[in-house]
This record gives structure tokens, C-alpha cells and sequence, in this order.
């Protein structure tokens, strides 16, 4: 059904990486997801009524409050959507994982309030009834609520979005906890046991832990996360098109929201070459990664000397007595070489892994000082630098 309707309001409903068919998809998905779990309440709370059972009634008010995360859902697509003002000149599309943070303290909420009142039934229990027609309901509700784990999981997926992935596990909960609170009727139905309150327990655990997820999933992009190592290899591999490129690093992604990305990076390029040449080949390299990445780019040109063999050498030197003494997986980048009459500093910037025991200060100087034992009297002057792509890349 949502491709179908994609396929209505969407002229290109397969770019998923475009803002617009971000937005489309997301809202369509709300808006779904609104009719049906409001279906999905007023039939449970009919069969909550029927059979006078706490679980099925808590599970239609489960779907009810599911119906307002859609909404909440909705609202932070259309809002992630508006265009950049002077308040937020990097756009609205935080909005997004807000709702889906939104989403999942909703869902925590629900979970804790169905917790005490199934652990309050244990003490004071009432009879099950059992209906024919409560339990075709709860039937094709795990069908309905499965086929909106799919769909949502599946979006959420295309579009890379938290809060559809938020809202997709929320789903596959309610799947489960409405099969624990059909077991539970057909249980006391079979063999006269009640165990309704023991299933509502259960679906509130499962609520909990969906709703843990869900928030998990969601703040980390808030946070700040590493950035998806497909797109960074993407990143690299059309800035290393080009031949006057020799090397890239200090690469960084700052993400506004899904789709909404600013790159940032240092190109090494020869010290001999012609800067206007040189300048046109950087703003050629940005422009493509605005129309084919969909990220702004800002490139600094680092100037290496491709000349001097004794300079590449030393660096290879360098960066290996820098690894052998953090026994890490250390790369350097900047160096350069100042000679001078009682020894010859060399200057660098060395990326340190986050997951070093020791401090940076510490790291700075061992690396001076396994420097200073290299032959030829050299003298580290080290800046550093940490990596923001989640590990460090060549």
C-alpha cells in the first residue's frame, strides 16, 4: 500500500536520498500508521470490553498511544522539512530524531503505567471471558501490526531515518505483546488458568524494552554519531578521482538531520602546482559532492611536497617509530621538515585513536620522544588530532 501510494504522489518515488521524498515517505508513513492504529484501539478496547480482560484492554491503549507517536512521527517529517532560516541556518532536520525521541519516552511511559497496573491485578484478579470475536481480532491485529513493522522497517532503511527505525520496532513489540495477551486468552479459555495479569506484565516489558531502542536509536544521532563508512568511502573515492589529488584526510561529516549533511576535508595536493589550476580542480570536486552526495562540502587544500625524496622518507619513518611506541594504529599527516644547523624538526599532525588508554598529553610525549631516537637528530613538534569517522580509514 505504500508503494502504491508513493508511486501516486511521488514523481521519483526511488530517490531516496532527495529531502522531498524523505519527507513524502515519512509523512506518508504517519499518516498510515494514524488510521490504522486508531482501528486497531477502538477494536481491541470493543474486545477488552467483551471479555473483561486488562491485557487486551491495556494493549488498545497501546495502540491508541501508538496512533499519537504517528502524529508526533508526522509532525517531525513536516517540520524537518521547512528550509533553512536565520534562527537555523543549517535546517530543521533534527526535528526529526526529536519525534522519534518523543516517540520513545511515549512508549517508556506506556510501558511503566501498564507495568503497575498488571502487577496490581496479580493481587486482585478478575475473571476472563472468553469470544470468539476478541480473539479474531487479536489475530488480525499481529497480522496488521507485523505488516507495519515491515513497511516501516523498510522505509526506514531507504530513507536512513531513526524515527521510522524507532517506530518499526515499536510495531514488532506490539506484535508481540498482543500474541502474549492471545496466548493468555486462549490459556485461560483451555485449561480455566488465569494468567491475564502475567501477560499483561509480559507486554509491558516488551513495551519497555521496544521503547529502550527506540531511544537508544534515536539519541545517539542527536549525540553525534560516526558517519556511515559507505558514504565516506563514497566521499573519498571522488576526491581521489582526480590526479592532482595525493592524499585526504582530517575528513569530517556533520549531519543537521538525515539528507541534511556538511563535509568538511583536508586535500593534499602537489606545492608546485599552479593555485589557480589547482583552486578550479577543488570547487570541481565540492560541486560534485553537492549534486551526487547531497552534502555540502568545504575543501582546504594542503600543499605537500612531491620533490623532495628525503621529506617522504622521513615521513615513513616517523609514522612507524609512532606506532611502535603507541601500538596503534597511528597515521600522520602535515609534516613537514624544518632543517636546522643542530637538528631538523619535524611537523605533524598525528591522529591518536579514541580507544588510547592513555592521554593525549602522555601520547605527545612519547611520540617526541620515539622521534628523538631516530638517526639524524630530529625533533617531533606534534599537534593531536583525534578521527571523526568512528575508526581510522588510510
Amino acid at each position: 500500500m505504500i508503494r502504491f501510494l508513493a508511486n501516486i504522489l511521488m514523481d521519483r518515488p526511488r530517490d531516496y536520498e532527495d529531502p522531498g521524498v524523505r519527507r513524502v515517505y515519512g509523512m506518508l508513513c504517519g499518516a498510515v500508521g494514524i488510521a490504522l492504529n486508531i482501528l486497531l484501539f477502538a477494536a481491541k478496547y470493543l474486545a477488552g470490553l467483551l471479555t473483561h480482560s486488562i491485557a487486551i484492554t491495556a494493549d488498545a491503549f497501546n495502540n491508541l498511544s501508538d496512533a499519537g507517536s504517528s502524529v508526533i512521527t508526522l509532525l517531525g517529517f513536516k517540520i524537518a522539512g521547512r528550509k533553512a532560516d536565520s534562527e537555523h541556518p543549517f535546517g530543521h532536520g533534527q526535528a526529526e530524531y526529536v519525534a522519534g525521541l518523543i516517540v520513545a519516552i511515549v512508549i517508556i511511559f506506556m510501558g511503566f503505567d501498564l507495568a503497575k497496573t498488571s502487577v496490581q491485578k496479580m493481587f486482585t484478579p478478575e475473571p476472563v471471558e472468553f469470544s470468539v470475536v476478541s480473539t479474531c481480532i487479536l489475530g488480525a491485529s499481529i497480522l496488521v501490526k507485523l505488516y507495519m513493522w515491515l513497511y516501516n522497517r523498510s522505509i526506514s532503511k531507504k530513507i536512513d531515518s531513526a524515527a521510522m527505525g524507532a517506530t518499526a520496532t515499536d510495531s514488532l513489540s506490539d506484535a508481540c505483546a498482543t500474541l502474549a495477551v492471545l496466548v493468555a486468552t486462549l490459556i485461560a479459555h483451555f485449561t480455566n488458568v488465569n494468567i491475564d495479569a502475567y501477560a499483561g506484565a509480559l507486554v509491558a516489558l516488551l513495551i519497555l524494552w521496544g521503547g529502550y531502542n527506540a531511544a537508544k536509536d534515536t539519541i545517539t544521532p542527536l549525540l553525534g554519531r560516526a558517519p556511515d563508512p559507505e558514504l565516506v568511502r563514497r566521499i573519498r573515492a571522488i576526491v581521489k578521482e582526480y590526479k592532482e589529488v595525493i592524499g585526504v584526510h582530517d575528513l569530517i561529516v556533520h549531519e543537521y538531520g538525515a539528507g541534511n549533511l556538511m563535509v568538511s576535508l583536508h586535500a593534499e595536493v602537489p606545492a608546485d602546482g599552479d593555485m589557480n589550476e589547482l583552486h578550479d580542480v577543488i570547487d570541481t570536486i565540492e560541486q560534485r559532492l553537492k549534486t551526487e552526495l547531497h552534502c555540502h562540502a568545504v575543501i582546504h587544500m594542503d600543499p605537500l611536497d612531491t620533490n623532495d625524496s628525503l621529506v617522504g622518507e622521513t615521513r615513513v619513518k616517523v609514522q612507524d617509530a609512532v606506532r611502535t611506541a603507541l601500538d596503534a594504529p597511528v597515521s600522520i599527516h602535515d609534516f613537514r621538515m624544518v632543517t636546522g644547523p643542530t637538528h631538523t624538526n619535524v611537523i605533524f599532525d598525528a591522529v591518536i585513536p579514541n580507544e588510547l588508554s592513555i592521554s593525549d598529553e602522555q601520547a605527545r610525549k612519547e611520540i617526541v620522544q620515539a622521534v628523538s631516537k631516530l638517526p639524524g637528530h630530529y625533533n617531533a613538534v606534534v599537534t593531536i588530532d583525534k578521527p571523526y569517522l568512528g575508526e581510522e580509514m588510510p
